[in-house]
């Protein structure tokens, strides 16, 4: 897993991007992730707007379920450990 996510880093998406994507996952709003991670909304869904292009999602859901697919974020209910 953490390979995947470093690979992910490396040729398409940011850590901050990783980051935000995980809140996405767990369903959380753009205002939610900002309050959580401290920035601005504006700024969250910056972030978003850069992993549906990295990704070509047109969604939220299409990114989240896509980045899963690639191993970057697991579903919220991924009974694994944390790598």
């Amino acid at each position: 897993m953490e390979r995947a996510r470093e690979a992910a880093i490396g040729t398409s998406l940011s850590r901050r991007e990783i980051e935000v994507l995980e809140h996405v996952a767990r369903g959380e709003t753009s205002k939610e992730i900002a309050a959580a991670l401290g920035i601005r909304e504006r700024t969250v869904n910056w972030h978003i707007a850069q992993v549906f292009a990295r990704l070509g999602a047109g969604s939220r859901s299409e990114a989240v379920a896509l980045a899963m697919e690639r191993g970057i974020v697991r579903g919220p209910h991924d009974s694994r450990t944390t790598p």
